[in-house]
């Protein structure tokens, strides 16, 4: 903990935070402090806070600045150097050339920076739908407001599944405990109490009235005084010392390896060119520029607007079939998961859970038993769930003779619950409600009508019944209970001797849809693995019951086995049965382990971990805060057919992205290797470096379309991954085929008609940006072009360019500009063929390039799952 130090409050205008050591300090001071009323601050208190203390988060997500995101489209170093020469050229007077240049780089700039900036704009109006609220008392009245905008001297309104927004005192708790595995690495839940701890410098476990920024409330209620936020809390100073950034995505990984790759091509050709030019003796400020221009030419400078253009149009794409993206880059995860662990309840069940009977430990119904757990589940402070629900929703019972005691919540090592209930008449009893084995573990007799009889003889009877009840698929709950005296706390201790008194006996069916869905899923290439807490046997019922009968690996055969082994033996495991939320983590690590794209669906506080675990966490709208938090996304309808729509989205987001990166590479690499070697015969400069950008420009212009692209079915049938080797051999045939043509135009240009370099660059600029719109068609799809129609923003913009290029050659003055002059109708006629016969061989390209065993190279994360 930080050393102790006091930090006045301020005037009136000044800025409200608390002492660092304000576990010393009373509610009631440390309210005075902070300047708190009772009734909780002011809207209008809470707004001047917030503008002076900052958002309540560590790594504060700015909005997109519409100058700084402008500005960050020149950020690129090979932007930076072509500025520099360009400003170079205007030291030496070449005013036009050097306007030139400068011109198409802002336009370039200008086309990215709206693209960006439009979508950043409603991404932020998505985003909205699922942010993390917090309840705050304002003005006496509980408001539940985003938790980055919780301030100094809040007080803030807390239940299990909560997660703590900033650093608080707590001013008043109902039987709270609260997991702090975040900052203290303790995995079980911490109780805790109003008070004064007088320590000076306390370790976090010892500050039993302190909640901490980032854990969250396992069970029970809680008032507390906000006092740190943001940066200033004891999480947001261990990030600040840390540097915490999210790790990346797959994806990211291969965006970042993907431009380290094409700085090697670039580096390499840009210093081949520049020496073999001023070994010709040619200008050396021409040969910089030029240089430069082919640099230019041959990165895809607009791949991060194109990246974000994607990103953002798949994820309004994805929320038009009510699935949410909190994190963009999550999308090209998702389209790649090949494994999806997800819990059985809600999403291949009904989640309805309903009450078949309570027997006691005879096998009879039992009013008695429907009573105690009735008393369980009503008096519990922790999360309502289905089960607690379902019980209360059996029958209505009269239980206003009967007062809380003490609660001690559930966990998961115990696997059970109490409550503690006092009846009218002052008996103090201890209710236990939970996992068949773990209540009969506590328990050392039986009830029966009152009298205690012993439980060995009967235990083997008990559980050839809990058996064959949950191989019928019903989830059997144990109940006992024990007469204990009235003191104000228990512990998990006192959970021992008690008598059993019988058994609840739930069902949650199946979904009628849940086979289909699951063979959608597989006919997507994606392996459903359940993972639950849940009995083996009523695990194993429900997967039968949907077509996932296969191997069950239950927690406890887990707790034996080496990292490696269950690395080797997860992929081939159905089911996974009685985890603990660790255990959980450790599944979905291993899987990652195994090399495969694996994601989490949960909703419970047991599922952070792995949900922070996992390459695509997801989550539902109604999970507790703590689960909605971790994901990357979250649905709006639960369950795996909304899953799946969202699975498509992303799958097309990632084949329109990877189309720009095949046709920019490709297209780019050609024309800059044509380039690059006429240069090498010629006797002058096959291009000046401001038609190199124009041609860059124009061939980039419609690929900004292609987020909005049509994507062929076959596209979307598997996961895909980057693969920077494919990426590569792509843009070595393709590119090459390119070359090929281009030299065929060089023919035609200087065989036959003797073209001076006026007419040869004039020539060669009208090729370069009418094959590489043309190729764009072709190489966007796998099947024959004629048989997969694009888009038509695509389509529109394509023959936009060519128009435009077709006309610029004869038109006059701006012709001059750019050292362009009319063509003489035989070129165009050597074009149209050319056109044609570069059509038809890349087709037969691209049908040898993508013949299966090509394919397979593509996709090495389609290999065998089970």
């Amino acid at each position: 903990m930080a050393a102790p130090s006091e930090v006045a409050p301020g005037g009136a205008e000044g800025p409200f935070q608390g002492r660092d050591d304000f576990w010393r300090v009373s509610a009631p001071e440390m309210m005075r402090s902070l300047g708190t009323p009772e009734a909780g601050l002011s809207a209008r208190e809470a707004a001047r806070r917030l503008r002076q203390a900052g958002p309540n988060s560590v790594r504060a997500r700015k909005k997109a600045s519409a100058t700084l995101l402008f500005l960050a489209q020149f950020k690129s170093p090979i932007i930076l150097m072509l500025v520099f020469a360009a400003l170079v050229s205007l030291y030496f007077q070449s005013y036009i050339d050097a306007s030139i240049v400068l011109c198409i780089v802002f336009l370039s700039g200008l086309l990215g920076f709206y693209q960006e900036f439009s979508a950043s704009g409603a991404l932020e109006k998505l985003l909205q739908v699922v942010k993390v609220t917090t309840t705050v008392l304002r003005e006496g009245t509980e408001t539940a407001v985003p938790t980055e905008e919780v301030v100094p001297g809040d007080m803030v309104i807390l239940s299990a599944g909560s997660l703590i927004p900033a650093d608080c005192l707590l001013l008043a708790a109902d039987d709270l405990y609260v997991e702090e595995a975040i900052l203290s690495g303790e995995t079980l839940p911490v109780r805790k109490e109003p008070g004064v701890v007088e320590a000076a410098q306390p370790g976090v476990a010892q500050l039993t009235n302190v909640l901490f920024m980032g854990t969250h409330v396992r069970s029970g209620k809680a008032r507390a005084l906000v006092v740190h936020t943001g940066a200033s809390s004891q999480f947001g100073r261990i990030a600040e010392r840390l540097k915490l950034r999210p790790p990346r995505t797959e994806f990211e990984e291969g965006v970042a390896h993907f431009g380290f790759f094409l700085l090697e091509v670039t580096l390499v050709l840009v210093l081949l060119i520049f020496a073999s030019n001023v070994f010709l003796k040619r200008p050396v400020l021409d040969s910089l520029l030029f240089s430069l221009a082919l640099a230019v030419g041959l990165a895809p400078q607009l791949l991060p607007a194109i990246i974000t253009i994607n990103l953002a149009k798949g994820a309004r794409a994805m929320a038009r079939r009510n699935v949410i993206v909190k994190r963009l880059p999550a999308i090209e995860n998702f389209g790649s998961m090949e494994i999806l662990c997800t819990d059985k309840t809600g999403t291949l069940t009904e989640g309805r859970v309903r009450l078949e009977a309570y027997y006691n430990w005879q096998g009879q119904a039992d009013e008695g038993v429907l009573l105690y757990a009735c008393l369980n589940s009503s008096l519990e402070t922790g999360i309502k769930n289905p089960i607690d629900e379902a019980i209360l929703d059996y029958r209505q019972l009269d239980l206003s003779g009967y007062q809380k005691v003490d609660e001690i919540p559930y966990d998961f090592s115990r696997k059970r619950l109490s409550i503690v209930a006092k009846d009218a008449s002052g008996v103090v009893t201890l209710i236990t409600k939970g996992a068949f084995p773990s209540v009969i573990s506590a328990c050392d007799s039986l009830e029966a009508a009152g009298a205690r009889l012993p439980l060995a003889p009967q235990r083997a009877a008990l559980e050839e019944l809990h058996r064959s009840w949950s191989a019928q698929g019903l989830r059997v709950l144990g109940l006992a209970c024990r007469q204990v005296e009235e003191r104000p706390n228990y512990e998990p201790e006192d959970e021992a001797g008690m008598s059993f008194l019988g058994f609840l006996l739930f069902l949650d069916p199946p979904k009628a849809d849940a086979r289909e869905t699951l063979e959608r899923l597989r006919g997507l290439g994606i392996v459903v693995k359940v993972v639950t807490g849940d009995n083996h046997l009523v695990a194993g019922y429900v997967a039968r019951q949907v077509g996932l009968a296969g191997r069950i690996l239950t927690g406890r055969e887990m707790e034996g086995m080496l990292d490696a082994a269950l690395i080797q033996s997860a992929k081939d495991i159905d089911i996974f049965a009685e985890v603990d939320p660790n255990q959980k983590e450790r599944i979905v690590r291993a899987l990652r382990k195994a090399g495969y794209v694996t994601g989490f669906m949960g909703d419970g506080i047991n599922d952070a971990p792995a949900l922070h675990a996992a390459d695509v966490s997801i989550s539902v709208q109604d999970a507790v805060d703590v689960a909605k938090e971790a994901a990357d996304i979250v649905l709006l309808e639960g369950g795996l057919e909304t899953l799946a729509e969202g699975v498509m989205g992303g799958r097309q987001t990632f084949a329109n992205t990877m189309k720009y990166v095949f046709m920019a590479t490709s297209a780019n690499f050609g024309n800059m290797f044509s380039v690059a070697g006429a240069s090498l015969f010629l006797p002058f400069l096959p291009m000046v470096p401001k038609q190199i950008l124009l041609t860059n420009f124009l061939t980039d212009f419609p690929e900004l379309t292609i987020a909005t692209d049509n994507v062929d079915p076959e596209m979307m049938e598997r996961p895909r991954r980057w693969d920077i080797h494919y990426i590569r051999r792509f843009m070595l045939h393709f590119g090459l085929l390119s070359s090929v043509f281009d030299y065929a135009t060089f023919g035609v240009l200087l065989l036959v008609l003797r073209a001076d370099p006026a007419l040869f660059r004039t020539g060669w600029f009208v090729e370069s940006v009418l094959s590489a719109s043309f190729v764009v068609l072709v190489i966007r799809t796998r099947r024959p072009f004629f048989q997969s129609r694009p888009s038509p923003y695509l389509a529109l913009a394509t023959v936009l360019v060519a128009a435009v290029v077709v006309v610029l050659p004869y038109t006059g003055p701006l012709a001059a500009v750019f050292g362009l002059r009319p063509l003489p109708a035989f070129f165009w006629l050597s074009m149209v063929g050319i056109l044609l016969a570069y059509g038809v061989v890349a087709e037969g390209l691209k049908r040898r390039f993508y013949r299966p065993a090509k394919a397979e190279e593509m996709l090495p994360s389609l290999r065998p799952i089970g």
